[in-house]
């Protein structure tokens, strides 16, 4: 994420979090407690992107954002390649080798990672993580914060349901019930 910003010449001014991180490689300024009262106030002057692992509190982080009313941003690496049809909301991260094609629709909140490819008229709700190279292959709707795994396929049609959870690899051929997990090939439940 850092590097697709610095590629875009953002100035990042420090990030927020429970603690100060013990490796910041980056250099980046610590600029205190995501849940202190002074947060939405230090942010009124720039964007904000949530960029946290956990589909639910990236959830909420978001909601948070839109309620004190401080402005998003998404990061698209430049090697990235997103069809001007596609539509997208916000604080998304889409990583390097990615494809999103036509007519894709996604939601606020979603991570889709290195070499994942979102085919024609795929929607992705709030929140939802594609692990690298997963590929949903086209007309393929999947719910809030569901978890797709590295090398998963989904196949065209397809829908899954909110809070699932596709394991690595899986080959996913039928519509997945909400809170489920899947895992194999072809994938069933665990």
């Amino acid at each position: 994420m850092i590097e697709a910003l610095n590629k875009k010449h953002y100035t990042i001014e420090g990030y927020f979090d429970l603690n100060q991180v013990a490796q910041n490689p980056y250099k980046i300024a610590y600029l205190g407690h995501e849940q202190a009262d002074s947060f939405a106030l230090n942010v009124q002057n720039g964007f904000v992107f949530p960029s946290i692992g956990s589909n639910t509190i990236r959830e909420r982080l978001i909601a948070f954002f839109n309620l004190n009313q401080i402005a998003q941003i998404n990061i698209i690496a430049p090697s990235a390649i997103v069809s001007k049809t596609a539509r997208l909301g916000k604080s998304i991260f889409i990583s390097n080798g990615a494809i999103i094609n036509a007519q894709a629709t996604i939601s606020d909140g979603v991570i889709i990672n290195t070499g994942a490819i979102i085919e024609h008229e795929c929607t992705l709700g709030t929140c939802v993580h594609i692990a690298p190279n997963a590929t949903l292959t086209g007309n393929v709707t999947v719910g809030d914060r569901t978890f797709i795994g590295a090398s998963a396929v989904v196949k065209q049609g397809v829908t899954i349901g909110k809070d699932v959870i596709i394991g690595a690899g899986a080959v996913v051929i039928r519509d997945v019930p909400n809170g489920k997990k899947i895992v194999g090939n072809p994938s069933r439940e665990i």
